[in-house]
């Protein structure tokens, strides 16, 4: 019990280092009167609230992506090489820019710990503009050299951080709303010129991207990338910057930087990232329930009027639908695990998260190409590649999240799952899983070209019985390397023995 509790401590501690106090009081800040204390609330819900809108908006512009039309009688390779890749690339990118809008949300009430209803309407704003990005996703996407798609979705996100902005106003004006460490410092004002100087960063690029759209496209969406990588191109012009000249010291805001290592709530990641999960997997009935209720009229006239017949004929379907589920269920199971392990995340591990959930957000394209695409011997191989890539791709990034954790273990993982132990070994078994699994699988595909359908629905079947029987796994595994390794030192002791005897011998 011991052992527990002081773990529970040091799980407690991590989190706190990590996500300022939500339950401090107002009313302990060197004792401020403030009139309208009344509407003064706890941020909780509103934060709830916009993970769970946030989540929906990443995830929902997958659909234009799914819903492509491709002909039957069109090789899948060659729509795939002129629409679907323009569109795959698009999501990626939008899905990545979105999240980089939601980190920033998290960052601002990092600052901000309380709100009133002037905060909570000027969110609404924000959460309104939001929801509006999926479409412009869609006109970018369908129409990528068109200036009107790139112009209405940097439109957007230049209001949104405008928002931002005049929040973060706000709330200097009302220092009672502000994270304590701010309050009660005495140099708010650097802080509040530091933080507008990070939350309007962005927009600005965004401005340009729009003014670029009208010049060159490409170059439009080059600007649009560099938002992604913003924190890792500021770190290097700061440490190329220090190197040429003598590095200068800047007062900052410990948890609002562009630092890849600076800390990012744990809990929000793993909110929004449960919000993503949960989306992907309902998505994924959506096709069943558009495409697989047959009309009452061809019940009637071609099985009969006998439903179960009709359905019967959607086996396929519903076959991938059972598998892709299971696939979602899983890999949200193995995230769960990792999270579970994580006492700290920082933002690289905040951006291969987003990675991760950018090719879990492509499962339902998956799913679609796969049961669609089944009965077509002639693009049935590349649909269930794509499946493969997105699955390997979903899953390694999730593994890579684990090797940023590594790097400062220290400070990011429980001592149990550190390098050398038992626990290492099973979360190392279980994040490596889905990428051998789905690399095997895409690999057997150029091989057994006929039967790939049937392989990639054995590995769906197969994988959630490896998990149940992985902790065994990797013990009879521990025991057989243990073993081995110990007739190894055995051999080595018995051989330098030998050596040393012979020596002597020799020297008598």
């Amino acid at each position: 019990m011991e052992g527990e509790a002081s773990l529970l401590v040091q799980y407690a501690a991590g989190s706190e280092s990590v996500q300022p106090s939500a339950s401090f009081s107002p009313d302990s800040r060197h004792g401020e009167e403030h009139p309208d204390h009344g509407s003064q609330q706890s941020s909780q819900r509103l934060l709830a609230y916009s993970d769970a809108l946030i989540s929906i908006i990443a995830t929902v512009m997958i659909l234009p992506v799914c819903h492509t039309k491709i002909r039957t009688d069109q090789e899948l390779e060659e729509s795939l090489q002129q629409l679907l890749t323009t569109k795959i690339a698009v999501y990626i990118m939008t899905f990545l820019i979105v999240t980089v809008a939601w980190g920033s949300h998290v960052r601002l009430f990092q600052v901000i710990e309380q709100i009133d209803d002037i905060l909570a309407l000027l969110n609404l704003a924000c959460m309104m503009l939001m929801t509006f990005l999926p479409y412009s996703f869609s006109l970018m996407a369908s129409f990528p050299n068109d200036t009107l798609g790139i112009l209405s979705f940097c439109i957007c996100a230049i209001i949104i951080g405008l928002i931002q902005a005049i929040i973060v106003l706000y709330g200097f004006h009302k220092p009672y709303l502000l994270n304590s460490s701010i309050c009660t410092t005495e140099d708010q004002l650097s802080y509040k010129y530091q933080i507008l100087k990070v939350i309007l960063f962005p927009p600005g690029l965004f401005l340009i991207a729009g003014i670029m759209s009208f010049i060159y496209c490409p170059a439009a969406y080059a600007v649009l990338a560099i938002v992604i990588f913003l924190p890792y191109i500021t770190e290097c012009t700061e440490w190329c910057g220090n190197k040429i000249k003598r590095p200068i010291e800047i007062q900052r805001v410990p948890f609002y930087t562009f630092h890849p290592n600076a800390p990012l709530s744990k809990e929000r990641v793993e909110a929004f990232s449960d919000g993503v999960f949960a989306i992907v997997a309902t998505l994924l009935i959506l096709d069943i329930c558009e495409d697989n209720v047959p009309e009452s009229k061809d019940v009637v006239d071609n099985f009969h009027g006998k439903l179960f017949e009709a359905l019967s004929e959607y086996g396929p379907e519903f076959l991938a639908y059972f598998g892709s589920f299971v696939t979602v269920g899983l890999l949200w199971f193995v995230h769960h695990s990792l999270f579970l392990y994580i006492t700290k995340t920082t933002r690289l591990m905040g951006l291969l998260n987003t990675f991760s959930l950018a090719f879990i957000g492509g499962l339902p394209l998956a799913f679609r190409l796969t049961h669609e695409f089944a009965a077509r011997s002639h693009n049935e191989i590349e649909a269930i590649q794509i499946s493969c890539v997105i699955i390997f791709l979903a899953s390694l990034f999730q593994f890579a999240i684990w090797v940023a954790a590594l790097h400062n273990e220290k400070e990011t993982l429980h001592h149990h799952i550190r390098y050398g132990g038992k626990e290492h070994a099973f979360m190392f078994a279980k994040l490596s899983l889905y990428p051998s699994v789905a690399f095997i699988t895409f690999c057997l595909t150029y091989v057994l070209g006929r039967f790939s359908t049937e392989i990639f629905h054995v590995m769906q079947i197969i994988v959630p019985f490896a998990f149940i029987l992985l902790r065994i796994i990797v013990q009879v595994a521990l025991i057989i390397l243990s073993w081995l390794f110990g007739r190894f030192i055995s051999k080595t002791s018995l051989l330098k023995e030998e050596e040393g005897s012979a020596i002597t011998v020799s020297e008598t």
